[in-house]
């Protein structure tokens, strides 16, 4: 099955490729991409792998608390963005008649 892993605690130095070699050893990587901030570029410490995996969390008991260029990573199943937000709430408007 196809997951989305949040991936905390990232060295400053680590890039797309980098992450998507740590996790190749654990399942098929389709994409692995660090977050940078969008107005200085810098990595924000976090990034996002999508694996093809059987068992998603012998892939979480494997890889979260391992060094990764000098920092103790850590790894859990990436949430939807709009869970538990009650769905479309629609654009802001509060106060306007």
């Amino acid at each position: 099955m196809l997951v989305k892993l949040f991936v905390g605690n990232l060295s400053w130095s680590i890039g797309d490729d980098e992450l998507a070699r740590f996790f190749a050893d654990h399942g098929d990587v389709q994409s692995a991409r660090v977050i940078t901030d969008r107005d200085t570029g810098r990595s924000r410490g976090f990034g996002f792998v999508e694996i093809e995996v059987e068992n998603v969390a012998n892939v979480i008991r494997a890889t979260d608390g391992q060094d990764l260029n000098g920092r103790p990573i850590r790894v859990n199943e990436s949430e939807d963005r709009n869970r538990g937000r009650g769905g479309n709430r629609g654009g802001g408007g509060y106060g306007r008649y």
